[in-house]
């Protein structure tokens, strides 16, 4: 039988554990979750494991590797997407042509999968639910089962007022193949919300084993901890390395697993069970008790450690005292340091000498606490924090996790304090309330600082860079919901001329951050909050200064925009209405709820789009994102133009309607710009890929035109920002002047061209070494390096980039020959493996 292994979870339950790496990573008795799985499995002769991965893959392919050392045959599949559990498995559907098990590799259990697949079989189920009893299940999906085993009734994570049984789903399930048909493909579609419910509403063979033995979800950081507890009182049996030893004390018998390898010195006293990992040294006079010792560790004379887990290579000075936490890879705790119950201190930490972490305090990745420090309240920022506050679009986290009030607050006041008194902020937001709770707490800040407010409230992000600098704004800060997730927010923090911040500011305001020493303002010299009157007004007269009224209006356009519930309904139709355009509008009205889009909807607004574009014989289609920042098309035809071609198609306008000065791509983006450009009279220039060098190349002298080939669009003889709006206008009024439609003007480009991509899992420590022989390998070569390393050969490129947030390699190939571009793709696939092993 064929077990497929879930392995694909961010852990974020975990945090901040699971910063670093995987959940089925996170180590459970001095081994990786997930060992204790593949363990349970090879027990039971399944031996033959599908593995779905999506977040870190790398760490857990890396470890596991072809499975041969742990006596199985694994293969590695990781999604394009996150399609859920079902989802996911159906993406496996090759693999899968008989009865299989499902298992979690982040669970610790050691049920009798042998009864449960026997189960399975006598009942010739399609699908069989392995399912245990617990006291307190609000946190499962609970089921009731008839005498012959079959499932009657199922909830997932009810309500007190909803539970109907103690028997739980424990996320493990015995499949017969067939019910890979019940599972639409390429989309979002779980077990629990939506196969189960739908195999119970058609009646199909659904069957629930409650199986004997252990089982915990190991959801939290408590229950983390706690399941060590459950593994050194053996209620659950699992395998872990170590000689059993038996220590009395007082009577009292304790019973140590310790290496071979580890050394215990004299003096040292054991209390109840624990486990000590290879390499391990316990000096003289340490006092241990129900815990777990990672391999590498060393505990410092005189130590106290009780129930608590510390991973490998942790060490502790001497006199130190741990209680109930988890310690961390490498962390170092200072002489005389006290860690009190429930504290979880991660990777890499410093704690000084006779510093006191207090109860339930979380310390983030590579944090360091002074000597004698007395930390209360948690350090929350992980790695991405400790290296840089703004990522690659903005200040983004998790709302109301990492984008709380408080850090709102606290970013206001550094950002005002880096202004000084004074100075005048315009703030703005999305519909979103999170976005309005975050902008509120942030203006906090900066009243708090001395600095005059002006709050637009609502407004599309691309009028409010426009009213920058009308009425003497320093800066600007917008709050939005994270068009790429729906759990992020991002501050976007913007400067006097409407553009992104620099560098250098940022590096300015994260310092003041950090520090936290910048200076507030007295309690008379708080700042004001106004309301500024006239920023809409600012922006429709420039607009219709900038573009060409009259060539629109004789061309007579019929055109569909989607408005995507974005707050630019509530001002581009008093624009449009001026251009003479005849317009469908499409959702025209603010959703907060629909501010994010998942890729399925997304194509399906395409879709729908595409649809009343056909039907209604209009020459063009629009859809507007959220932020009115970027814009997609549709051609007259009703088809939809892809990202690649609309760039090409307005690079084509520009190059026929302007008769000097440049237009601007990025590196990633198709060669055929160019020798469109050799039949006129513009240069073009080429862009690093980042959002803020793209910008930043709007800027230049004589710069007509800049997009980013993902719906971005820039025309700085309006502004230098991308604006939908202004896009949608120019666009149509090049179209006018060239007398054309988009379709035809796509036609009538005398090339295929196509960019090939693919991401190469990368570790981090990795990507600078990978960097490093990538330029050598270039060093011989027709080669640049705006951004990565990109390799121009007489019938092609290829373009090799570290992605600035995710463990991977971006590789871009493109040739005259498709055959030609996949050699390409496939040639530095292997040399960036080859490079970064």
């Amino acid at each position: 039988m064929k077990s497929v292994v879930l392995a694909g979870g961010f852990g974020t339950r975990l945090r901040p554990l699971t910063c670093n790496l995987p959940k089925p990573m996170v180590p459970m008795a001095n081994r990786p979750m997930m060992g204790h799985i593949i363990d349970l499995l090879v027990k039971h002769n399944i031996k033959d494991v599908l593995t779905m991965l999506y977040f870190q893959p790398e760490e857990i392919q890396n470890h596991f590797q072809d499975g041969k050392k742990f006596g199985v045959k694994m293969k590695y599949l990781i999604p394009p997407a996150d399609l859920g559990t079902a989802g996911c498995v159906k993406f496996a559907e090759e693999d899968l042509n008989d009865t299989f098990i499902i298992m979690s590799g982040d669970v610790l259990t050691d049920f009798n999968l042998t009864q449960a697949i026997a189960f399975h079989k006598e009942k010739e189920a399609l699908a069989t639910m392995v399912l245990t009893r617990v006291t307190n299940p609000l946190s499962y999906g609970v089921v009731i089962v008839n005498e012959e085993g079959k499932i009657t009734r199922f909830l997932e994570k009810p309500s007190w007022g909803e539970v109907f049984s103690d028997t739980i789903n424990t996320g493990i399930y015995i499949l017969d193949a067939k019910v890979l048909e019940e599972i639409p493909s390429k989309q979002t579609f779980d077990f629990s919300k939506d196969l189960f419910p739908k195999l119970l509403e058609k009646k199909k063979a659904l069957y629930g084993y409650i199986a004997e033995g252990f089982w915990k979800d190991v959801g939290d950081l408590r229950e983390y901890r706690l399941a060590h507890r459950d593994i050194l009182d053996r209620r659950v049996n699992i395998n872990f390395s170590g000689k059993k030893k038996v220590f009395k004390n007082n009577d009292q018998e304790s019973i140590v697993w310790i290496d071979d390898s580890a050394k215990i010195e004299e003096g040292v006293e054991f209390i109840g069970n624990s486990i000590i990992g290879k390499n391990a040294h316990i000096e003289q006079g340490c006092k241990i008790e129900n815990s777990c010792i990672g391999e590498n560790c060393v505990i410092g004379s005189a130590s106290q450690i009780s129930g608590s887990v510390l991973w490998k290579g942790s060490k502790t000075g001497r006199e130190t005292m741990i209680r109930e936490a988890v310690i961390g890879e490498k962390t170092y705790i200072g002489d005389l340091a006290l860690i009190q119950v429930g504290s979880i201190i991660a990777d890499e930490c410093t704690i000084g000498r006779e510093a006191k972490i207090r109860s339930n305090v979380k310390i983030w990745p590579h944090k360091s606490l002074e000597d004698g420090a007395i930390l209360a309240t948690s350090l929350i920022w992980g790695e991405k924090w400790s290296r840089n506050l703004f990522g690659p679009y903005a200040i983004s986290g998790l709302g109301n996790i990492e984008i709380t009030p408080e850090f709102a607050a606290k970013v206001g006041a550094a950002y005002g304090a880096y202004l000084g008194k004074n100075a005048y902020v315009i703030t703005s937001r999305d519909t979103h309330k999170a976005s309005r709770m975050i902008k509120r707490a942030l203006i906090s800040g900066l009243l708090s600082a001395g600095v005059r407010v002006g709050d637009i409230r609502t407004a599309p992000l691309p009028i409010v860079r426009y009213e920058m600098g009308k009425e003497g704004e320093s800066g600007g800060v917008h709050i939005r919901q994270s068009p790429f997730d729906h759990r992020l927010l991002d501050i976007k923090i913007l400067d006097k001329s409407g553009g992104d911040i620099s560098f250098q500011q940022e590096k300015a305001i994260e310092q003041l951050f950090l520090r936290e020493d910048f200076k507030r303002a007295s309690i008379e010299e708080s700042g004001e909050l106004v309301t500024p009157q006239r920023s809409e007004e600012y922006y429709r007269a420039g607009f219709l200064k900038s573009i060409q009224k009259k060539v629109i209006e004789q061309a007579q356009f019929k055109v569909v925009i989607d408005y995507a519930f974005s707050s630019a309904s509530t001002a581009f139709p008093a624009i449009l209405g001026q251009l003479g355009i005849e317009v469908v509008a499409l959702n025209a009205y603010h959703n907060p709820q629909k501010i994010t889009k998942t890729e399925r909807e997304f194509q399906h607004s395409l879709e729908q789009l595409s649809n009343i574009v056909t039907t209604l014989k209009a020459d063009i289609g629009f859809l507007i994102d959220n932020g009115a920042e970027k814009v997609f098309i549709i051609n007259e035809n009703g088809k939809v133009v892809s990202d690649a071609q609309a760039l090409v198609a307005v690079c084509a306008l520009a190059l026929k309607c302007y008769d000097s000065g440049s237009i601007a791509a990025p590196l990633h983006q198709s060669s055929v710009i160019e020798k469109l450009a050799a039949k006129s009279k513009l240069k073009v220039v080429r862009t690093p890929i980042m959002p803020r060098r793209i910008i930043s190349a709007s800027q230049s002298k004589g710069m007509k035109f800049v997009g980013d080939g993902i719906g971005g669009f820039i025309f700085p003889e309006f502004q230098c920002a991308f604006d939908a709006m202004y896009t949608i206008a120019k666009i149509m009024e090049m179209l006018g002047i060239q007398n054309t439609r988009i379709g035809n003007l796509i036609k009538e480009i005398p090339y295929d061209f196509e960019v090939l991509h693919k991401k190469i899992p990368c570790p981090w420590d990795k990507k600078g070494q990978a960097m490093r022989l990538a330029y050598e390998a270039a060093k011989d070569k027709n080669s640049e390096l705006t951004e990565g390393v990109k390799i121009h050969f007489k019938d092609g490129w290829v373009l090799m980039t570290p992605d600035p947030d995710e463990a991977y390699f971006h590789l871009w190939a493109e040739a005259d020959q498709p055959k030609k571009a996949k050699e390409l793709l496939k040639e530095y696939s292997e040399k960036i493996a080859r490079w970064i092993d």
